[in-house]
């Protein structure tokens, strides 16, 4: 019996996660912000680099591989503190699809660079960037979902989250294992760049959204 219970709950779950997906597929406010991440994402991360950037580029040893790896979250720190005082309120559509576009630029940056206080201010920027595109994207999600799909559409966007962070650094250590680790770097640099040109174009809710009062269920889909 209890077997069977289980097999009703699982199901109950797939229909709630897709039924999120299916509400999110016809709000391209909220479609575009939650592909916008997964893409950049998925093509820019360096994380999994950072070892062999460490040891074969900037020959800087554990120290110094350390202090990489903080660089980023001391930038979403310092970035987050930031927004914590002065808060985002106009231009919210273009402003994160800048976020985005320079944390392309900067991971493009680290990808070229071959010393380290360079790479460690390119890492400090990109992850400023990802907070004030993680803080945009969150914020839109909350204000353009209804409170009876909220549930759904933030499970789905927590699943492209976490799948997005593994994938983008499968693609890393593949693109590295094909290509070498610089190009590979490159590429997620320049993919992401690519993405913020193609989802300014395909996106335009997105892009003009002005406010964050702007954005409600009723509204999203305009």
């Amino acid at each position: 019996m209890s077997g069977y219970y289980a097999v009703l709950a699982l199901f109950g779950c797939a229909r709630a996660f897709t039924a999120g997906i299916g509400y999110i597929r016809a709000k391209p406010i909220i479609l575009g912000v939650i592909s916008l991440d997964l893409f950049a994402v998925l093509l820019g991360g360096v994380i999994a680099l950072l070892p062999i950037y460490a040891q074969e580029i900037l020959h800087v040893g554990p120290q110094g591989l350390g202090a990489l790896r903080s660089a980023i979250a001391v930038g979403a720190l310092l970035m987050g503190v930031y927004l914590g005082v002065r808060a985002i309120r106009r231009h919210v559509g273009w402003v994160m699809f800048a976020a985005v576009a320079v944390f392309g630029a900067a991971n493009l940056v680290f990808a070229l660079s071959e010393t380290l206080w360079l790479s460690m201010t390119a890492l400090v920027i990109a992850g400023a960037a990802d907070m004030i595109s993680v803080n945009i994207r969150l914020t839109l999600l909350q204000l353009a979902t209804p409170d009876d799909m909220r549930g759904r559409v933030n499970a789905v966007n927590m699943l492209f989250i976490g799948s997005s962070n593994e994938l983008g650094e499968f693609r890393a250590g593949t693109s590295a294992a094909w290509f070498g680790v610089v190009p590979a770097a490159v590429i997620g640099g320049v993919g992401t760049l690519a993405v913020v040109g193609l989802w300014l174009w395909g996106f335009a809710p997105l892009r003009r959204v002005d406010r964050f009062e702007e954005v409600a269920p009723d509204n999203a889909r305009r």
